[in-house]
């Protein structure tokens, strides 16, 4: 959305001020772990954009309180598996060879929205270390929730998603649905059901050297996402209500995972 469609869009400007009262509202308190994905242009006009949008989220949660965003790389991956858009066959081994190495401090978020971008360079803000779906926070527990995140697997039960879960966080879909809610890949893990075997790749540093590095995944599939998203609503009391322009819903990272878990197990057969 462009801006000019943007201002035409908004019944009135969005400002941090405005959109901190809306969490607030939302349910949002001081202290939260946060994991927020989120579209700015959902919200209206924004004055100051995806900062305000920041800055508004820190004010809410404090300093107690802990930001995550995806920051995900997702063109630092196998060129084989792309499919919006999908590369020639021919172009694969070059971009293997040519892909720039993943730097926490440089490569800059795709496929999340704008205010994750934002987010990754705020000051105090640190970032995972994987090369294609890394996260970002900011806060008291930001250090936990970054460490250590290995290659295989990697949005398991000991990623940034798993360190959430055990810290009890919550989940906000700002202006979003379910398709895009992350911390459903940690229930295809945990889930009971077959599953495939896959392996991606990126271009890392290792031993001071760049190298293209295979990694190991299962088979994760987000289709059933929205499905899933309004089981768990229809069965479970979640917080719904508007944030600027947009539909915001407040949840428990756990009491989602958990109820995702039970009904992949149920509904999925490979």
């Amino acid at each position: 959305m462009t801006e000019e469609q943007a201002i035409k869009n908004s019944s009135r400007p969005v400002t941090r001020t405005g959109l901190a009262a809306d969490f607030r509202q939302l349910g949002i308190e001081a202290g939260t772990t946060l994991l927020v994905h989120s579209s700015l242009s959902s919200l209206g006009w924004v004055c100051g954009g995806p900062v305000a949008v920041i800055q508004a989220l820190l004010e809410v949660i404090t300093e107690e309180g802990t930001l995550v965003m995806p920051a995900f790389s997702e063109y630092n991956s196998d060129p084989a598996d792309w499919s919006n858009p999908p590369v020639p066959e021919s172009w694969w081994e070059t971009i293997r060879q040519e892909m720039p190495v993943y730097n926490p401090e440089i490569t800059p978020v795709s496929g999340v929205g704008v205010i994750p971008e934002a987010f990754r360079k705020f000051p105090g803000v640190r970032r995972s270390a994987h090369p294609c779906v890394s996260f970002a926070a900011r806060g008291a527990r930001a250090a936990e929730i970054t460490a250590d995140h290995q290659l295989d697997y990697s949005l398991n039960e000991d990623s940034p998603l798993g360190a959430i879960y055990e810290l009890e966080g919550q989940v906000l879909l700002l202006g979003v649905g379910h398709d895009r809610n992350t911390s459903l890949h940690l229930a295809e893990y945990l889930a009971d059901y077959p599953r495939r075997e896959e392996k991606n790749g990126s271009a890392v540093w290792q031993k001071g050297r760049r190298l293209w590095a295979e990694y190991r995944e299962i088979n994760l599939d987000s289709g059933d996402f929205p499905e899933v998203g309004h089981a768990f609503e229809k069965a479970c009391d979640i917080n719904i209500s508007p944030v600027g322009h947009a539909v915001a819903r407040l949840m428990h990272q756990q009491q989602l995972v958990d109820f995702a878990v039970s009904w992949f197990t149920a509904n999925r057969s490979e």
